[in-house]
């Protein structure tokens, strides 16, 4: 079974990005990051991102190509700031699902990775 399937699969992933983005939408820093007026754009593709890393359907890949996020976050002065902020948001989300501690531990672990390796710019 994949980590995917261990966490409830889409259900779960789609609970984490929803609280995110309802954080991210109210935060002064990260919000002029996402350029889009709607953000329902933006919490599919993570949704889908996130699915596919984590073992579930490929379809991230199939319409965007290879996920590329630091290419993709180029265009953004992603500071440690942001990342905080970032993950400030990230956290709230894991916090809202239903997840042992194992599985909170695992995916946080990959946040803090991933956010981390995105700053592009110095604060």
């Amino acid at each position: 079974m994949s980590f995917y399937d261990d966490i409830g699969g889409r259900s779960t992933i789609e609970q984490v990005v929803r609280v995110f983005y309802d954080g991210v939408a109210g935060d002064p820093l990260l919000r002029p990051m996402y350029p889009e007026a709607d953000l329902d754009p933006a919490r599919e593709r993570f949704t889908l991102f996130l699915e596919q890393y984590w073992g579930g359907p490929t379809t991230y890949s199939e319409q965007r190509g290879h996920p590329r996020l630091r290419m993709r976050h180029a265009p953004f002065a992603v500071t440690a700031e942001a990342r905080d902020a970032w993950l400030h948001h990230f956290r709230a989300g894991l916090d809202s699902a239903d997840l042992t501690p194992e599985q909170d531990e695992q995916f946080w672990a990959y946040a803090q990775h991933a956010a981390t390796f995105m700053v592009n710019t110095a604060s």
